[in-house]
């Protein structure tokens, strides 16, 4: 199959299929580019999803162009952002179109409050999975539990707190290299 077909299907069908968007998206993407294609290895992924984060648009968006660009240029990352913006603009034309008459409908609250908890746990599976591929230590650990304190208690953007990961990193690499 050509390239361009295999990265506009796979990010449309990653984008077709997820219910929640964002977060949710991560673990279908990760076995889809990682697993799967091998387009990129853990580590890779892992890098692409903190700059797809701290770069300013949605998620999957983000991570599509980045992927698209390493494996065609800019042409791939076209049909990469194509493909993975697709589905959802369709979905959302269709649900607008219905949505104000079904809205106050009491099967579809229910609907909706059996997916929010599945979309919490969708969300939890690759904290794991890249929790594991980030190489964390004993040293280390912490440091996700202070980012996550940082930006829940007391608001700080996710832009700094990347920053000053690569920062610390920098440092870290400068003082243990001698």
């Amino acid at each position: 199959m050509n390239i361009y077909l295999q990265l506009f299907s796979s990010f449309a069908k990653i984008g077709a299929f997820t219910i929640g968007g964002g977060y949710a998206m991560i673990p279908l993407i990760q076995r889809e580019v990682v697993e799967r294609k091998k387009w990129l290895d853990k580590e890779e992924f892992l890098d692409v999803l903190a700059i797809s984060q701290s770069a300013p648009g949605i998620l999957i968006i983000n991570i599509s162009i980045f992927i698209g660009e390493k494996m065609r240029g800019v042409k791939g990352s076209i049909v990469s952002a194509l493909g993975s913006a697709l589905p959802s603009f369709i979905m959302i034309l269709v649900i607008a179109y219905f949505f104000e008459n079904y809205k106050d409908n009491e099967i579809v609250a229910r609907i909706f409050q059996g997916i929010r908890p599945a979309v919490v746990a969708l969300i939890a599976v690759p904290l794991i999975t890249l929790s594991k591929s980030a190489n964390l230590n004993i040293y280390t650990s912490f440091i996700p539990i202070i980012t996550v304190l940082l930006i829940v208690l007391l608001g700080i953007s996710p832009i700094w707190i990347i920053l000053s990961g690569a920062l610390l990193g920098l440092f870290h690499f400068y003082f243990t290299r001698r």
